[in-house]
């Protein structure tokens, strides 16, 4: 392969992950306002069991959805994989392995989502003691989303981190704004590891905004700069 079909792949493989940004950023959005915070309740598991119970269309969404996501996520890896393997293969190859802990850890979740789904399908043979029991199950399992969605984030938080150094190393794109991803998935990681060991600390809504929002701006900037500019290979 020549110079030139290298240097267009690459090219090619950048415009992609940004879409993969785009849509991830934009229907993690709508996953969150629209599915999650009508079956969550924080803090109570009972109420979030019954919305589960109630809404199995909501359920068989996120599941559907956090298949397509962990794919999206896969694919993602790879993508930037493929454009950073010539600035450190090592580097790029720890961040692809920890991207695809990330998906792995989203499929086991969504695995546990479905086979909920099967059981409540078996709620009306269960007694009142035993569906009591399950409701406390499922209340438990969904309200330990948050904590779950934590321990991806972690991964997510250190794959980024690796990936946008060396983007910052290649200056593929401006030195600045891979500072800024480095910067805003080092709060994503920080921020994960506190809600991990701590349970009342990172639901201060101003630790959230700050923590959260950075990463989000810059998934829209990082997503529309690789679809519309993409990067800039060196010569030689």
């Amino acid at each position: 392969m020549t110079k030139y079909n290298i240097d267009r792949s690459k090219q090619k493989s950048a415009k992609f992950s940004g879409c993969i940004f785009i849509f991830i950023l934009i229907s993690s959005i709508l996953y969150a306002a629209l599915i999650l915070y009508k079956l969550i309740v924080p803090g109570n598991i009972i109420a979030t069991a019954n919305n589960i119970m109630a809404n199995e269309i909501l359920i068989r969404i996120a599941i559907a959805y956090n298949l397509i996501l962990s794919v999206m996520v896969i694919v993602l890896a790879v993508s930037l994989f493929t454009i950073l393997e010539s600035v450190n293969r090592h580097l790029a190859l720890s961040a692809l392995f920890l991207k695809l802990a990330e998906a792995f850890i989203i499929i086991v979740f969504t695995i546990g989502m479905f086979v909920i789904l099967q059981l409540i399908g078996m709620k009306p043979y269960l007694t009142s003691l035993e569906l009591e029991y399950f409701k406390a199950f499922v209340g438990l399992f969904f309200n330990k989303y948050i904590t779950i969605f934590n321990i991806s984030a972690v991964f997510l938080g250190l794959d980024f981190i690796i990936f946008f150094y060396l983007f910052f190393k290649s200056k593929y794109i401006p030195k600045i704004l891979a500072g800024f991803g480095i910067v805003s998935y080092t709060l994503i990681l920080i921020y994960s590891m506190i809600n991990i060991f701590s349970f009342e600390f990172p639901d201060i809504l101003t630790i959230q905004i700050i923590c959260a929002v950075p990463s989000c701006v810059f998934e829209a900037i990082i997503g529309f700069w690789l679809i519309f500019r993409g990067i800039k290979v060196q010569d030689g």
